[in-house]
């Protein structure tokens, strides 16, 4: 295997440092401009993560491309780290987005919108009940709420290394097999140790020793983690977790806010898994806030059961925007006329295309680098082997290693997820995309390795 030189990386960075501010003068004024107003020059504190000296400001975005305000042209396969998988506003949604913003915004009351994404979320993943939220965060915390008032238990399990948005509970980890407070997490409203059990992805003898005190009101997973690299489940693990949370009386949160990207069912439906609840947000409203929780028949009786009509608006879910009109139609129409099983029957091959591009070029150089997929997201990572768990994931991260690919690909034309190394395809993506990645990639790669 290739070993990296880390003195030629650096200086690799500075000369991409170098290119991207000389490329960029109205982003580096306006950046300098919004240092004054904004904390940090960017609206959310995750936006200083690129891998730029500062981030591109974009001027246009439409299907797989977008302009930055210097006039460059990038193909996007960071596409909103989901929440743009439709592409850059689909005609589809926008059209509907448009007639009901003409219509009404939020109104606090039902519209005939709402059935039919209830009855389309039905079809594709088989849970018979739904709500909405704004997003998948919030979803999940309002999952959280009713696995707790069901099952009257006070901790949740997750995996190490995962990420459900910004559920407190959820910044967790393992060091040296000891539960902590994840690094990063800022001002935890409460230790996490004391609401959260975590446990290694694919270790099922650590998660029945966590859930057989009867502690655990729900586990929340996604079914393949994705946010450390993407970490697929060992053959038999979902069987094997659904019969242990069964068991234990713990009730089982799916998350597909990523994982969508398996098919227009998600993984849920494509390994036709049973969880108890379901999670699903960001490309469902095509870039417009939304989201969509749903349960079993079972848990929606007990949910019943323990309905208050005077207390529904003070228990913790919803939110006066949530299940807004706007959201709404923007569902409908994404759901019906953009994600379809043939958007995804385009999508799924062109991340194939991707992967074998970034494999090619991985054993041309002999770099101890592996890359992985799931349906119509691909990613490599700065390992050789394929990691079983978070942990293994994480430790194949290399913070320098990535910016520096990141930087590279941004000054010619590509942007992929800033936190990891992450490609989605859109239904507007096309073969002349992935191929001027393969490329990139391969000059990257060889300038690397010298």
């Amino acid at each position: 295997m290739t070993t990296i030189d880390r003195a030629r990386l650096k200086s690799l960075m500075e000369r991409e440092q170098q290119r991207f501010v000389n490329d960029r003068p109205k982003s580096k004024a306006l950046f300098e401009r919004a240092g004054k107003s904004l904390l940090g020059g960017v609206p959310m504190n995750w936006m200083m993560k690129w891998a730029g000296a500062f981030p591109p400001f974009v001027r246009e975005a439409q299907g797989a491309h977008f302009f930055d305000v210097d006039g460059n042209r990038y193909v996007d396969f960071c596409l909103g780290d989901t929440g743009a998988m439709t592409g850059h506003s689909p005609f589809a949604t926008v059209k509907a987005a448009e007639d009901q913003l003409k219509r009404g915004i939020t109104l606090m009351l039902p519209s005939e919108d709402a059935v039919f994404v209830g009855e389309e979320l039905q079809k594709r993943f088989g849970l018979p009940y739904w709500q909405f939220a704004l997003t998948a965060t919030d979803a999940n915390r309002f999952s959280i709420r009713l696995a707790r008032q069901i099952t009257s238990r006070p901790k949740i399990l997750v995996f190490n290394w995962c990420y459900h948005g910004t559920v407190d509970e959820s910044f967790i980890t393992l060091k040296d097999g000891v539960a902590q407070a994840r690094r990063g997490n800022i001002g935890p409203p409460v230790d996490p140790t004391v609401t959260t059990k975590v446990v290694e992805f694919n270790d099922l003898p650590a998660l029945e020793q966590a859930l057989a005190p009867g502690d655990v009101a729900c586990v929340l997973a996604e079914p393949v983690m994705t946010n450390v690299g993407i970490v697929h489940p060992e053959p038999g693990f979902h069987p094997a977790m659904r019969d242990l949370t069964r068991k234990h009386g713990t009730l089982l949160i799916m998350d597909e806010t990523h994982t969508i990207c398996a098919g227009p069912g998600g993984y849920t439906r494509a390994e036709n898994l049973e969880p108890d609840l379901f999670v699903l947000g960001k490309a469902i409203g095509g870039g417009i806030p939304g989201a969509a929780y749903g349960f079993t028949q079972q848990v929606a009786q007990c949910i019943a059961d323990r309905h208050s009509l005077e207390d529904c608006d003070t228990g913790g879910i919803g939110g006066t925007l949530a299940g807004n009109a706007l959201s709404l139609a923007a569902m409908r129409a994404t759901l019906s006329k953009v994600l379809t099983k043939e958007a995804f029957d385009h999508m799924i091959p062109l991340a194939e295309r991707w992967t074998a591009g970034v494999e090619k070029t991985i054993t041309e150089f002999g770099v101890p680098w592996h890359v992985t997929r799931l349906g119509c997201r691909a990613e490599y990572l700065f390992s050789p082997h394929r990691p079983k768990n978070g942990t293994e994931a994480h430790e194949a991260m290399d913070f320098e290693l990535e910016r520096l690919m990141h930087l590279y690909a941004m000054n010619r034309g590509i942007l992929l997820t800033p936190f990891h190394n992450m490609a989605l395809m859109s239904p507007s993506t096309t073969k002349d995309d992935v191929d001027h990645h393969s490329r990139v990639f391969r000059e990257g790669v060889k300038e690397l390795v010298g």
